[in-house]
Formats: C-alpha cells, sequence, structure tokens
C-alpha cells in the first residue's frame, strides 16, 4: 500500500501513459504487469479511469490482481476490472464491440501447455474487438490433429501459432496455408529447449517464406502484429 498522499502523487506523475497511441497507430497501450506494484498498476488504471479508456494489463497473477481490485475498491472503480486467469491479464473496461470489416483471426497451441501465450494473444486482439478462436493440441507430433482442422482456418485472416519445445508448428502451418501465420515461441520443453530459445531459433531459421516470428511468450506482440495487419487491409481481409 502506499505510505503517503506525497507517495500516492509520486506514482501518479512517475506514469508516462500513451493516451494518444489508439488515434495514432490503432493499437491500446499494454501495461506490463510482472515487475510492477499492484499500487503503480492500480495507479494507472485511475488515470484511465479519468480519461475513460480502455486497458489491458499483461503477466498478473491472481494474487495481484485481487489486490489492484482492492485497491481500486476505494475509487470505485474495481466493477470495470476484469481479470482473466488463462490469459494472467487484467483488462479495465468494456472490451469493445467486433469490429467485423476486419475479419477473423485463429491463434493455434500446439499442446495445452501454451494455453497462456495462446490465450494473451486472443485477449489482446478481443481488446481490439477482434473476432480471435482459440486452437489448442494440434502440434506436429501428431500431424493429423492439425490437417484435420485445416478447414476451420480457411475463413480467418491471419494465423497466430504458440509452440515450445523444438517450435515446429509454424513452420508446418505456415507451408499449408495461405494466410500470415506469425510464430510465437513457448517457454515449454525439456533441456535443450533452453526456455523457448530453441524455439525461437528454430522459426527463426525456418524455410516456410514468409513467417513473421515475435519474441518467446510474446502472446500481446504476435496479436498487435496481427492487428497490423488486419488494419493495413482496410478490413477487406485474406480469406481464402
Amino acid at each position: 500500500m502506499s505510505d503517503s498522499p506525497a507517495s500516492d502523487q509520486q506514482q501518479r506523475d512517475d506514469v508516462r501513459f500513451d493516451w494518444g497511441r489508439p488515434a495514432r497507430i490503432g493499437l491500446h497501450e499494454a501495461i506490463w504487469g510482472e515487475h510492477k506494484s499492484a499500487d503503480q498498476i492500480a495507479a494507472i488504471l485511475n488515470q484511465v479511469a479519468e480519461r475513460d479508456q480502455f486497458a489491458l494489463v499483461t503477466r498478473v497473477s491472481e494474487e495481484k490482481a485481487s489486490t489492484v481490485r482492492t485497491l481500486l475498491a476505494a475509487q470505485s472503480e474495481a466493477a470495470v476490472l476484469h481479470w482473466h486467469a488463462s490469459a494472467r491479464c487484467l483488462s479495465f473496461g468494456m472490451l469493445p464491440v467486433r469490429r467485423s470489416e476486419l475479419g477473423e483471426v485463429m491463434v493455434l497451441g500446439a499442446g495445452t501447455s501454451d494455453l497462456t501465450v495462446a490465450s494473451e494473444a486472443q485477449l489482446a486482439l478481443q481488446c481490439h474487438g477482434v473476432a480471435c478462436g482459440l486452437m489448442l493440441d494440434v502440434g506436429v507430433a501428431g500431424l493429423h490433429r492439425l490437417l484435420e482442422q485445416l478447414p476451420r482456418l480457411k475463413p480467418c485472416q491471419v494465423l497466430i501459432a504458440c509452440a515450445g519445445m523444438e517450435g515446429a508448428l509454424p513452420t508446418v502451418l505456415a507451408g499449408l496455408v495461405p494466410q500470415p501465420v506469425i510464430g510465437v515461441p513457448v517457454s515449454v520443453g525439456y533441456g535443450v529447449s533452453a526456455g523457448g530459445r530453441t524455439a525461437l531459433e528454430g522459426m527463426l531459421a525456418s524455410c516456410a517464406p514468409g513467417l513473421t516470428v515475435v519474441n518467446i511468450d510474446n502472446g500481446y506482440g504476435a496479436a498487435m502484429a496481427a492487428l497490423r495487419i488486419l488494419q493495413s487491409n482496410g478490413g477487406t481481409g485474406l480469406s481464402r
């Protein structure tokens, strides 16, 4: 908790939120929550509330989310705060209505262990009004599982593929479908998987032309890459 009104004011003065980002580039600023205290997050969200804007806070534990809710309750703002357990994220404000002109994105996870990263990507897109599905357990260790789902992917404009271990899913997927594919290496795997480094290097070395790769566990970054693609197409879509 804050020690004094002076410390509260200091926290407010330390906030440099990018209020103009939605109007400038069409993306909401996300708040990195993992290394911020609950007090810092609450101070930022109070400013968001004052401007009647929306906010997404990533990498938030259930315990920290509960503390933020308690802090905001004193300001009567907790009702618009939602903790998304599978994504480990907080959203502040009402999710926007679907922007049907942008089409649909599908987030794929090679295994259920990729759920957190995949859910972060899905939520980040939903926070921008993008319809986004989630498809898990389609890794290449059982290739038939992915092949069976290809018809479901046809209507989608962009695909986000999350994978740990050797990170093969995005490469295989990009060789099978025409849509833009964004690969997300996930910090899942034994030994030489090295916290997602092997998956990252495998995706970067992919022979599938045009595969886009973001940093390890960066579901939010993949979602924003997908959103830029959708917005650059003017909502006309790339579905086949």
